[in-house]
């Protein structure tokens, strides 16, 4: 008999910064999504999340944080990703490994739709995490690890973000269209990224893997 997922549900926010030129061609470009060449050949984005409120199972999420950092080398859809976890140091147990088994893909929801595509997890880490979220603007650093930060592009109309819809599974109502800050890097795991400059998104997440 199959066993039964635990049930989980988590709202917040999330930033990225690729290393592609704005717009990213995995995301907008004549071809189906994901299947284009990244700019330069290959694609490093981390995907950097908050949890204002969730659950996995009876198990408390609120307030914590979590960092996949994804390399493919080539066009996204091609799978052979290799991916790293950081994971918030200040959960327990049972959160540290809800946040692994949600963020990792392996509980379905959005991040499964992603699992296929990963042959490797190079590295996952409990690591102190800050995530800041100030108007146009989002941030994260691990200390020793990464300063990762992007800021909405410029609009015609001054304050105003510019969106996009049905573009990526992340969130397909409404994603803002945003550009990596200088010293905006990585470094771990033999990765070495500068994203200053590059294509960034951010948005609100409302996921679970209800049906």
């Amino acid at each position: 008999m199959a066993s039964v997922m635990t049930q989980w549900q988590i709202t917040g926010d999330y930033f990225e910064n690729c290393n592609c030129d704005v717009l990213c061609p995995c995301e907008v470009s004549g071809k189906p999504m994901l299947t284009s060449q990244p700019t330069y050949g290959v694609c490093d984005v981390p995907l950097a999340f908050h949890i204002e409120q969730g659950h996995y199972g009876s198990t408390p999420l609120d307030g914590l944080n979590a960092v996949v950092m994804a390399h493919s080398p080539g066009p996204m859809a091609n799978g052979n990703w290799s991916v790293a976890l950081y994971l918030e140091e200040r959960a327990n147990d049972a959160q540290r490994e809800a946040l692994q088994t949600i963020f990792s893909g392996q509980a379905g929801g959005v991040m499964g739709g992603f699992a296929p595509l990963i042959s490797t997890v190079v590295g996952i880490r409990s690591v102190a995490i800050t995530f800041t979220k100030d108007g146009m603007h989002r941030s994260l650093a691990i200390p020793n690890i990464a300063y990762l930060a992007v800021t909405a592009l410029p609009s015609p109309v001054p304050g105003k973000e510019m969106t996009i819809s049905g573009m990526h599974p992340i969130n397909l109502d409404s994603l803002v269209l945003a550009m990596g800050d200088e010293g905006s890097v990585y470094q771990d795991f033999g990765m070495n990224w500068n994203n200053a400059g590059r294509n960034g998104h951010y948005a609100p997440i409302n996921w679970s893997n209800a049906s």
